[in-house]
């Protein structure tokens, strides 16, 4: 039984470079959303032709009588904030890697069964590329040569794995949010993992012995691990509960066909 969802994004062989952006932590309608940030981010993905995006987790803020968030606060109801996503990205929407949902938007599900994100990206027509709980993207593009360039070698496009998910708990210091981050390679084998939802951009590498069955071997790869940040201006239930004002700088990724090689910036 398959438990992880796995989404096939291929780019053409043209394709040199990758860009990945990623949108996470929103919180659309909540009274302290950066939407400056959002519109700024989202335009500069519109205007590049090599910058791709991932949607992972709590874009809409969906603040309800019975949860933690202040539903008397928001900017705009849940109907109103799913329309606010649907408008922010459909000038992207072709350029959306892959969705997951987060807590946010599950409390809907859990207290009436109806997935949020899974409207709106049946709205925009890619619920191929929609993973609710988390996803396994196998993204290609570009062409390389298969074992090395040589003689009779042959050319192929390039392929990276990412495990995205939004993610959940983390706890208050940095320590505990690095250990939620790392423990995604406990999953699943990957060479890239994204997480949300604890509002720390943190970019980290690790080394690890990746095993070929084909020539009865072991390697040495590189794990890239990104965990994004919110795009909410310090206030309300974060400066209630005393938690550390975070920076709204979230990480992209940036990957190249002509070798395997994937880095992180802030």
């Amino acid at each position: 039984m398959i438990s992880i969802d796995c989404i096939n994004y291929e780019l053409g062989e043209d394709v040199k470079n990758v860009e990945i952006h990623t949108f996470a932590d929103l919180h659309l309608g909540d009274i302290h959303v950066d939407k400056k940030d959002i519109l700024e981010r989202i335009s500069y993905v519109e205007m590049t032709p090599n910058a791709y995006v991932i949607l992972n987790g709590d874009l809409m803020n969906n603040a309800t009588k019975t949860s933690v968030s202040d539903s008397y606060a928001e900017l705009y109801s849940p109907m109103e904030q799913i329309s606010q996503i649907e408008d922010l990205f459909k000038n992207v929407k072709d350029k959306i890697i892959a969705v997951t949902s987060g807590n946010h938007e599950n409390r809907t599900y859990i207290k009436e069964g109806i997935d949020i994100m899974g409207i709106v990206c049946a709205q925009f027509g890619i619920s191929d590329r929609y993973a609710r709980n988390g996803a396994f993207i196998f993204l290609r593009f570009g062409n390389t040569y298969a074992g090395g360039e040589r003689k009779g070698a042959r050319k192929r496009k390039m392929c990276y794995t990412i495990y995205c998910t939004h993610g959940s708990g983390g706890g208050r210091k940095e320590g505990a949010k690095a250990i939620r981050l790392a423990d995604m390679a406990a999953i699943v084998d990957a060479d890239i993992y994204i997480h949300s939802h604890t509002h720390l951009p943190m970019i980290m590498k690790e080394s690890y012995y990746r095993s070929d069955v084909r020539t009865h071997s072991v390697h040495p790869v590189d794990k890239l691990f990104v965990n994004t940040a919110a795009s909410l201006k310090y206030g309300g239930y974060g400066q209630a509960f005393e938690f550390k004002p975070s920076s709204i700088a979230s990480p992209v990724i940036y990957l190249s066909s002509g070798k395997h090689c994937m880095t992180a910036k802030l």
